[in-house]
C-alpha cells in the first residue's frame, strides 16, 4: 500500500513540474516576443525629434455574441515597414472590446527623424485570419493619434 501512494505522490509531482515548466516558458516567450525595439539603420538619415503617436482602441459595433480571441499589436513603422516600435496587448475576446467611453488608449513616445511613418495596429482573430488598421505619421509632425474603431 506505502509503494502505491508514492508512486501517486511521484506522478504528481511530475505532472506539477511540467505544468509549472510550460507555464514558465510561456511566460518567458510572452514577454521575449511582446516589446521589441528596433534600431535605425540609417541612422544619419536626419537629426532625430521625439514624435508622439497616441493609440486608441474602442468599437462602436455590437459584438456581444462573438467569443473568438483577438490579439492587437501596436506598431510605428518607418515607410519601408522597417518596425521602428511594437507592443502587443494581452489577447481578449472580440465580445470585450471596449466601447468609447471605455477605450483603450496607449501613448508612445519615440525619437525618430521626422520623415513619413506608418502607425495603427496589427490583429490577429483565432481560427479567422490577420488583419491591420495602419495610418499615415505625416513628416514634420511630432503628434499623430490612431483612432481605431474595430468593427
Amino acid at each position: 500500500m506505502g509503494l502505491i501512494k508514492l508512486r501517486l505522490i511521484i506522478k504528481k509531482l511530475k505532472m506539477k513540474s511540467i505544468l509549472f515548466s510550460s507555464l514558465l516558458l510561456s511566460a518567458v516567450l510572452v514577454f521575449g516576443i511582446s516589446c521589441k525595439k528596433y534600431s535605425d539603420p540609417d541612422p544619419g538619415s536626419g537629426q532625430k525629434v521625439d514624435r508622439k503617436v497616441q493609440f486608441v482602441l474602442f468599437t462602436t459595433a455590437d459584438h456581444s455574441t462573438d467569443n473568438h480571441q483577438i490579439t492587437f499589436r501596436l506598431a510605428i513603422q518607418n515607410y519601408n515597414g522597417q518596425f521602428l516600435w511594437d507592443s502587443v496587448l494581452a489577447p481578449i475576446a472580440i465580445k470585450n472590446i471596449p466601447d468609447l467611453a471605455h477605450k483603450i488608449s496607449v501613448e508612445k513616445t519615440i525619437s525618430a527623424n521626422s520623415a513619413q511613418l506608418k502607425v495603427g495596429f496589427y490583429y490577429s482573430i483565432e481560427d479567422v485570419g490577420n488583419s491591420w488598421h495602419l495610418e499615415s505619421f505625416d513628416a514634420g509632425t511630432s503628434v499623430k493619434t490612431v483612432n481605431f474603431d474595430f468593427q
